[in-house]
């Protein structure tokens, strides 16, 4: 191997090197963050407690990120988005977006009693920011359209709709985490959303108390 070709294998050798040293750090920021976000009191987390345990300097933190906003969306992400795609899945299989709406409620809220600590990431997270996600917030909306383009759901405009799904899910999360609730409380809830999205109490009772599809596992944070 010639000189040119020596040089130009340690210098990829070298940017490997720091892409993976890169990852790394941005890992533990972001395990870092969830440890702080995933409390009770982890509305409050601030970017020196974030980075003091994540082992960096603040202006380390600072190269990964440009500010809590950033931080946030990415955590809510990391999250969020491998269960968002499992929940994606096993909804595929029911045809009725009311049904589909139903389901996904009660999905996020039985994973919050199995999983506290994500539930809390979920709670604080939403609070200064896009409610669960960017990525869940747009499934929501589009369970929504599909709802009203079908004449299922009620409502002058997909927002209102969205808001409510993930307005009352976030809320039922807040209480199931500080509050002793009946092991049926995400069924509770579910009826009066699906009444406001303009379905008729009887047909919100009985979807609600319809089985969930199969979920596939994943890895919650605990």
């Amino acid at each position: 191997m010639d000189a040119s070709a020596t040089a130009l294998a340690e210098r990829e050798r070298r940017q490997a090197v720091g892409r993976l040293r890169r990852a790394r750090t941005r890992a533990r920021i972001l395990a870092a963050a969830f440890d702080l976000f995933g409390s009770d009191s982890g509305l409050y987390a601030r970017i020196e407690e974030i980075a003091q345990r994540a082992g960096i300097t603040r202006a380390t933190f600072y190269d990964h990120f440009t500010g809590m906003a950033e931080l946030r969306e990415a955590l809510a992400v990391e999250v969020t988005h491998d269960f968002l795609i499992a929940v994606r899945d096993a909804l595929s299989t029911l045809p009725d977006p009311r049904e589909r709406a139903a389901a996904a409620i009660r999905f996020y809220l039985h994973r919050v009693r199995a999983a506290p600590r994500w539930g809390w990431s979920m709670v604080n997270l939403s609070a200064s920011g896009v409610i669960f996600g960017a990525e869940t917030h747009g499934e929501a909306e589009h369970t929504v359209q599909e709802g009203m383009a079908a004449g299922m759901l009620h409502l002058p405009h997909s927002a209102l709709g969205r808001d409510l799904i993930l307005g009352a899910t976030l809320a039922a999360m807040g209480t199931m985490l500080r509050e002793r609730v009946a092991p049926d409380y995400p069924e509770q809830i579910v009826v009066p959303v699906l009444c406001g999205l303009g379905v008729a109490r009887d047909a919100a009772q009985a979807i609600a108390a319809r089985p969930l599809p199969p979920l596939r596992e994943t890895a919650p944070q605990t």
